[in-house]
């Protein structure tokens, strides 16, 4: 069975913090203020995956009033999601992802952010897709006052066994 689940997060912006997207440091005069280190894009993605099982997000897993994960790298939370999919017995066959960013300029970065996002999930590059886009200027993103980003997981699972009290054709 093919399972899909969609992913959505937004931080903003703020000095004094490092900005890191898809495990990459990227230079910057902000960062994403969070309780970890604020991945948006490894946080779209990793709720994906969850909804793709039918789990709950993120938050669930990794609260965000749990002193444990203060500044942890989201990679710790990606390699999670992938490891609930492996204990179902399911595997991870695309993940596909946008970032929404104003600035800074992210395509330098992306071949770094997909190796990153493969690794903690445990594919190849080719099952990731990874695009950055701007807002035109427009809302908060667009006010360069955060930074979102979407993501689209597909996981295989095997298939259900049907209940007890339901006949077969």
């Amino acid at each position: 069975m093919v399972r899909v689940g969609i992913g959505y997060d937004v931080h903003a912006l703020v000095a004094g913090r490092r900005l890191v997207l898809g495990g990459v440091e990227i230079p910057h005069t902000h960062g994403l203020e969070g309780h970890s280190d604020a991945d948006a894009l490894m946080h779209a993605i990793c709720d994906a995956v969850l909804g793709a099982l039918g789990e709950g997000d993120i938050g669930h897993y990794f609260p965000n009033t749990d002193p444990r994960w203060k500044d942890a790298p989201s990679r710790i939370f990606l390699e999670e999601a992938a490891r609930q999919v492996r204990l179902r017995g399911g595997r991870i066959l695309n993940v596909d992802a946008t970032v929404l960013a104003q600035q800074p300029r992210l395509a330098p970065h992306m071949t770094a952010m997909r190796a990153n996002v493969a690794a903690a999930l445990g594919v190849t590059t080719g099952q990731v897709g990874i695009k950055a886009t701007t807002n035109e200027g427009l809302g908060f993103v667009g006010r360069g006052d955060g930074i979102a980003a979407m993501a689209v997981a597909v996981v295989e699972m095997p298939d259900p066994q049907p209940s007890a009290g339901t006949a077969s054709s």
